[in-house]
């Protein structure tokens, strides 16, 4: 019996048509469910995912991967996954390490688990020289605006019991979900413990993802979202 089926793997996907069968392919491998959210992309994603076996899922417009991650959790707990993972599409998370963020939902230790990247040396060299100055300033702002102080911020690799994904109804569709599923956690009072990950910064990664300078735009829509 394959128990990995009972893990769904979440993977918002915007025009990563060049990289998502890259991605999605060893966790396949490794027996998990994949549910690959397309947000509405104009690339060849849907032609190359097609004969995958994969739960696909089609934006019919572009919401931002927020409301990708939100349309993923929701399809995933209907299925009665039992636990389920925010993964990249960008190649940028590494799935060996799947096991480490399951084990203490495992153990019952936690109902969520959130990758580091600054609990091993190794990691924090890893990270872009002007990103790891910004994620130290949105570190300190995430603690602020949620009160939940943590050692990394808008790390998209988590993982979530069904119980603690079933309370998470995230509404900042863009970029500012990061901080918001913050809010939600701590607000369901649900249990978190960190695990440090290490996350791969290839050129195809870095050009892809959101631009350092783009945690302003994150700032100001959370601000925004605060007022209104």
């Amino acid at each position: 019996m394959n128990t990995n089926a009972s893990v769904f793997i979440v993977v918002p996907s915007f025009n990563e048509g060049k990289q998502i069968v890259q991605t999605v392919a060893p966790l396949l491998r490794e027996g998990y469910s994949v549910v690959l959210v397309d947000d509405c992309s104009t690339d060849e994603t849907e032609l190359v995912v097609k004969d995958l076996p994969i739960h696909y899922i089609k934006h019919p417009m572009n919401l931002g991967q927020g409301a990708a991650l939100q349309t993923g959790m929701q399809y995933a707990v209907k299925c009665e996954a039992q636990f389920i993972l925010h993964f990249d599409a960008d190649g940028q998370h590494d799935y060996r390490e799947i096991p480490n963020m399951l084990q203490p939902l495992l153990n019952g230790e936690a109902d969520v688990v959130l990758g580091t990247r600054f609990q091993r040396k190794e990691d924090v060299a890893a990270i872009p020289f002007l990103r790891r100055i910004i994620l130290r300033v949105a570190i300190a702002v995430n603690g602020f605006m949620t009160g939940l102080w943590l050692s990394d911020a808008h790390n998209g690799f988590r993982a979530f019991t069904h119980h603690a994904a079933s309370k998470i109804k995230m509404t900042e569709n863009r970029m500012a979900h990061a901080t918001e599923i913050l809010s939600l956690i701590k607000a369901q009072k649900l249990r978190v413990k960190e695990v440090p990950v290490h996350i791969e910064y290839s050129n195809y990664s870095k050009a892809k993802g959101q631009s350092s300078l783009n945690s302003i735009n994150i700032f100001i829509d959370l601000i925004l979202n605060k007022l209104f």
